[in-house]
């Protein structure tokens, strides 16, 4: 308690200019104590025309008559007897690289903040009065800025609190009511929160291109790996095969397994360069958010909308997120196809070179006529294999069954009128509310659930309905969960809901309702293709009829969802495919 109160007193006998003990001080009218020499210097240093206290800012007319405060100077006489100083340590100097205090004089100490109103810089005494002292209170202090005076307008010499939108620049309350009168002038505040409103908004698309980049490299690694997979398996296969053509299918053997691995290296060669090229803009994406995260956190305004143009535009990448494959058939004729913008990844568990395999089993049987008319197959079907090319919609329902999942509903999202039961597979309306408990996901207005799983890639479903109409819907994650309009499927512009009544179809979406015309069933077949932004609706009975097909660009993931109406007895259950 004793150091403490030493230190105290140091504090107290300090000049706020010097920061050292007072030398010959003297007391100014406004009540604060100086060195002399420090006051004076200070006063007759720049052009001040007016003496002032560097403290409060107290100004003084006439210029007051320094006399030694001869109380102050034995009580730090008395002081120094004691060998205790007040210097600060060296780390708080300013240093090159380091904002210095404006106020201090001789050697400067570190600025801990810089005041926007007064247009200078304070360490931590020197700021004392922007805490202090009611008027001071009111300025803006920032984080320590060596550009203060990148905020003082050349022409009026005054600082610029403006932005005008017409020419894209600072300027100061003069500059708006002369050379840029007439323009279209906001407050700088204002513009920067437009701005930086606009840069979430494309932070947010580079977050979501990297993410979906970051996914599409794992596939092209899952991609290679199958390649080699299915090359390594058809060369052992090849070898065995001709092996028992003895000698003279030795040579045919070697020439095979060379095309398998020329072609090999050519499906893996082109995957890596795709790999490397996605790297390398998800690292250009995140120094880009960098730049902008960096940007975002400069508290004073002029200097981030300065900066902000410098920011180059966000360019349209040339690689297309969505690359598909087209599954191999069995034809020994298949054409490689260059990557188009329209297709998506994805893998397949089929043997890239299986064509090849069957093409040897062929040689094996037909011996001197397949050496002599159809070698020529043999080589086609090494070089068809084809990885990254698009893959359309099924034709038939085998085809969609390729791709059905398993829905099961959340009972965090389900509204208390309906009833899960089928493993969590089916809802019926009841007239008396569940025992669910509370949750921030329920829907509260709307007979509505979501299912656990969220959607990316392909995929199929279907749902049986029974008594009274159905809306069968895919939506994002965040959709609203309170309102009759606001939160139910197809009324607003995350969600997409075909509704099936008795004897009718209607495509919804953000509270706009498209006639569909389409044979009447109880079961509806769902199909999402995620990447290429496809939903399909299909009326399932003895054949499958396309009920309405919706093409877009689906920026999150997608979940399915059921809306059963207020009839007793109406359900609605995903049914089990597999």
């Amino acid at each position: 308690m004793a150091q403490k109160g030493v230190q105290l007193d140091q504090e107290t006998f300090s000049c706020s200019i010097c920061l050292d003990l007072l030398k010959d001080p003297v007391t100014i009218p406004c009540g604060h104590s100086y060195c002399m020499s420090c006051i004076k210097n200070y006063w007759d240093e720049g052009e001040k025309k007016i003496p002032s206290c560097p403290q409060c800012r107290e100004t003084f007319i006439p210029k007051p008559v320094l006399v030694k405060n001869t109380m102050l100077a034995a009580l730090v006489e008395e002081m120094k007897k004691t060998g205790l100083q007040a210097a600060p340590a060296d780390h708080c100097y300013a240093g090159p690289e380091d904002v210095a205090c404006d106020v201090c004089s001789g050697r400067k100490l570190k600025a801990v903040k810089s005041c926007l109103f007064c247009l200078a810089s304070y360490c931590k005494n020197h700021l004392q009065p922007h805490h202090d002292v009611a008027p001071l209170k009111k300025h803006k202090l920032v984080d320590p800025s060596k550009n203060l005076q990148d905020n003082i307008c050349p022409r009026h010499d005054e600082v610029m609190k403006m932005f005008c939108r017409t020419d894209q620049k600072c300027i100061c309350y003069l500059c708006s009511v002369d050379e840029h009168k007439g323009h279209d002038t906001v407050s700088a505040a204002a513009e920067r929160t437009e701005r930086q409103r606009e840069m979430e908004v494309s932070r947010q698309q580079i977050q979501q291109e990297i993410q979906v980049r970051e996914k599409d490299v794992k596939l092209l690694q899952q991609e290679v790996e199958a390649i080699n997979q299915s090359a390594d398996k058809t060369v052992e296969d090849s070898e065995e095969i001709f092996t028992e053509l003895i000698s003279l299918l030795q040579k045919r053997s070697s020439d095979v397994k060379q095309q398998i691995r020329s072609q090999q290296e050519t499906e893996v060669r082109r995957v890596r360069e795709l790999e490397e090229k996605l790297q390398q803009e998800i690292g250009d994406l995140k120094r880009r958010d960098a730049e902008m995260k960096q940007l975002r956190d400069i508290e004073d305004h002029n200097q981030f909308l300065h900066n902000y143009p410098s920011l180059p535009p966000l360019s349209e990448s040339t690689h297309s997120s969505s690359i598909s494959i087209r599954p191999l058939t069995h034809s020994s004729s298949i054409s490689i196809r260059p990557l188009t913008h329209s297709s998506s990844i994805s893998i397949r568990p089929l043997r890239y070179f299986q064509d090849v395999t069957a093409a040897v089993s062929e040689v094996r049987g037909r011996l001197q006529d397949i050496l002599r008319d159809t070698w020529t197959n043999v080589s086609l079907a090494v070089t068809d294999v084809d990885v990254l090319l698009p893959q359309p919609e099924p034709k038939s329902r085998a085809g969609f069954l390729k791709y059905s999942c398993e829905i099961t509903l959340d009972p965090n999202t389900v509204n208390t009128r309906l009833l899960l039961s089928e493993e969590n597979r089916k809802v019926t309306f009841m007239n008396q509310h569940q025992s669910y408990s509370s949750h921030p996901d329920r829907f509260t207005n709307v007979l509505q659930v979501l299912s656990r799983e969220s959607l990316t890639g392909r995929h199929y479903w279907e749902v049986e309905k029974k008594a009274g109409g159905v809306y069968v819907a895919v939506s994002y994650k965040n959709i609203i969960r309170s309102g009759v309009e606001e939160s139910g499927f197809g009324g607003n512009d995350k969600s997409w809901s075909l509704y099936c009544y008795s004897d009718s179809y209607v495509f919804w979406y953000n509270s706009i309702d498209t006639s569909v015309s389409g044979p009447q069933s109880s079961r509806i077949g769902v199909y999402l293709d995620h990447r290429a932004g496809v939903l399909s609706f299909y009326s399932v009975s003895g054949t499958m009829t396309l009920l309405h097909r919706v093409q877009t660009s689906f920026t999150q993931p997608l979940h399915a969802g059921v809306q059963v109406a207020y009839t007793v007895g109406a359900s609605a259950e995903f049914c089990k495919l597999k």
